[in-house]
């Protein structure tokens, strides 16, 4: 049973994703660079490419298993992912804005618990 609502929501929630998450986050670069950072972070460059994978596999993910799901499956998957985003969101604009680390871990946190959620949901499915 196709359950086009949900594919549709689940697209524009992944491309709202892509547009909010650069511009909404008032990014202070001269801020970020002054950190000091792990020597395990990853280069740049890295998240350059993975961001736009990132996207890429989330749109590839609600075209082809929420597409196909019971509706109500589709349904619970997409509402995880808009809370997911949510946060996803809450911790970039905590992190770089005001540069509120402990409300952007715990943003971090409960967009981790939930994309695990997320994955168990969709192996159900």
């Amino acid at each position: 049973m196709t359950t086009w609502a949900p594919t549709l929501t689940w697209c524009a929630l992944v491309l709202a994703f892509a547009a909010l998450s650069n511009a909404w986050n008032g990014h202070d670069p001269g801020w970020y660079a002054g950190l000091r950072r792990p020597s395990f972070q990853p280069p740049d460059v890295v998240f350059a490419v993975m961001w736009p994978l990132n996207f890429g596999l989330l749109l590839l993910v609600g075209l082809t298993v929420v597409r196909t799901a019971p509706r109500v499956a589709a349904w619970t998957a997409t509402g995880v992912l808009a809370l997911s985003i949510v946060l996803a969101l809450g911790w970039a604009r905590s992190f770089y804005v005001p540069h509120a680390l402990m409300t952007a871990a715990a943003c971090l946190a409960a967009a981790t618990a939930l994309t695990w959620f997320l994955v168990a949901v969709v192996a159900r499915i």
